[in-house]
């Protein structure tokens, strides 16, 4: 079962990782969108420096990973060495077997929209897996450690200063869009991490609990905790049913609470942070 866990959790990551470099490679670096991060400050070095992006990438990330190995030692998470080292490679060999000369499209909105898209699907599975993508994660590790410095203030304070240079360096127009992405950036990767943790809470209230607690328990595998109340209208007593499930078993179970139990009262709740068996651990 941990051989499994571990197995998918690194499948997991090296398909975030592939989501970043598709969305980075063929929508944020021939657009110029400068949102922030080693890959928008790559952009900006490049026409300066004049190497490619995905070369300063590379270069930015091995240098930000010595400093880490250094600075944090056994603390630092291989997970992070690993989704670095995977996406600074794979925009190299991006740039060898398909070179870009310039946007797939001509609507720069559209392209905005996948330039974030598939970077935040991405992140959201590296995130889900305890991974990143190294850059200005390692700097925020090493703040953390040494500094009292509020970390996710500061980094998007970086964030906006780098930003902003898209003005100057690319044009109003692209310097707007970027602004836009960088606004739109962490609110999308928070909708699809919640969307990916999304189960259902269930409360239901019923009168014979013991076909429903055998269908939870036997059918779906899952918990439950059962406990006796008192109606306040009728004053009989009735038994409350606690329970979490993906969204799936939800439906499955709701459909045979219908077909039992159908005077049982039923509330639903969205929930996408769940610790403990059978969920996420601490």
């Amino acid at each position: 079962m941990k051989m499994g866990k571990k197995i998918r959790e690194w499948a997991f990551m090296t398909l975030g990782v592939c989501f970043v470099i598709v969305g980075v490679y063929f929508f944020k670096f021939p657009n110029n969108f400068a949102i922030g991060g080693v890959t928008g400050l790559a952009m900006i070095l490049a026409p300066v420096t004049g190497f490619s992006s995905s070369t300063i990438v590379l270069a930015i990330n091995i240098i930000l990973l010595v400093v880490g190995l250094i600075v944090i030692g056994k603390e630092f998470s291989i997970k992070t060495v690993y989704g670095s080292l995977l996406l600074s490679f794979g925009l190299k060999l991006m740039e060898e077997i398909f070179p870009m000369t310039g946007p797939l499209t001509d609507e720069p909105v559209l392209e905005l929209a996948f330039a974030i898209g598939f970077p935040a699907v991405g992140a959201a599975l590296l995130f889900n897996n305890g991974g990143s993508t190294g850059g200005t994660d390692v700097v925020a590790m090493i703040l953390k450690k040494y500094t009292s410095i509020n970390i996710g203030q500061s980094l998007l304070i970086s964030d906006f200063i780098l930003t902003l240079f898209a003005f100057p360096a690319f044009g109003v127009q692209t310097g707007l869009l970027s602004m836009l992405g960088l606004i739109l950036k962490s609110s999308v990767v928070d909708s699809v991490i919640e969307s990916l943790n999304l189960c259902k809470y269930l409360t239901i209230i019923c009168e014979d609990p013991d076909p429903i607690e055998d269908y939870i328990v036997k059918k779906l595998r899952r918990g439950a905790t059962v406990y006796k109340a008192t109606g306040a209208f009728t004053g009989g007593e009735k038994t409350v049913i606690l329970t979490v499930m993906n969204r799936a078993q939800a439906i499955h179970l709701r459909q045979f609470i219908k077909e039992n139990e159908p005077e049982a009262f039923i509330l639903v709740t969205n929930t996408s942070e769940i610790i403990g068996r059978g969920f996420r651990g601490m």
